[in-house]
């Protein structure tokens, strides 16, 4: 196979195909949501959704944010067990209140009531970054949810993840050579691929999964 020399990328060698593969997707998408939150070490941070983005950047957060104390909202016990087993200091259900009050919330989910139960736990100030290339029509009736006061008011941001830069992949692949980030990914053969997905929709997740072309 070819490709243009600009969108082909070096592959630290601590890394197999396995390991690699969520990089380039989920973990760089990660990286440009947590850089887009603005951040500082000592700043608290939200993670809403807990699939193959939110725990590389779980991983990220706390290499470079080492002060940073890191919240999780997730619909299953299985994904809020697994977020506190990366050190998580709290994670809770996707209408739960947070201990405290936020500065930044990275929605990695592709449904609508994660944003608003997300907003309600953001300071004042403070950014909430969808992680996501589109949402679902499902829950799009939870926007009617929107109080003004309670959800938005007292400054609060809202911005959208477009597309990973070329920028973003070698600054991450780098980044994640260096922690070293290895993702928790689960594989599986291209002809199993309908289970991977049944899986996905089932909730049945840890990590990531990965599809191996023999």
């Amino acid at each position: 196979m070819k490709v243009p020399e600009a969108f082909a990328y070096t592959i630290p060698d601590i890394f197999t195909d396995s390991e690699a593969a969520p990089l380039l997707c989920a973990g760089a998408i990660g990286y440009r949501s947590l850089r887009l939150t603005n951040i500082k070490d000592g700043h608290s941070l939200g993670l809403t959704g807990f699939g193959a983005s939110a725990h590389l950047v779980l991983k990220m957060a706390r290499h470079k944010l080492p002060h940073s104390k890191v919240f999780v909202f997730a619909r299953s016990e299985k994904e809020q067990e697994f977020a506190r087993e990366l050190g998580a200091v709290w994670a809770g259900a996707t209408e739960e209140r947070s201990p405290k009050k936020l500065d930044a919330i990275i929605d990695t989910t592709p449904v609508w009531k994660p944003i608003v139960e997300a907003l309600i736990n953001l300071k004042s100030g403070g950014r909430l970054v969808i992680n996501a290339i589109r949402k679902e029509e499902i829950d799009k009736e939870s926007l009617m949810r929107l109080d003004y006061p309670a959800h938005l008011w007292l400054e609060k941001e809202i911005k959208s993840v477009a597309n990973v830069a070329r920028r973003d992949i070698k600054e991450f692949l780098a980044l994640a050579a260096d922690i070293p980030i290895k993702p928790q990914f689960q594989e599986f053969a291209l002809e199993e691929a309908n289970q991977a997905l049944l899986e996905l929709k089932e909730r049945k997740i840890r990590g990531v999964k990965v599809l191996r072309i023999h």
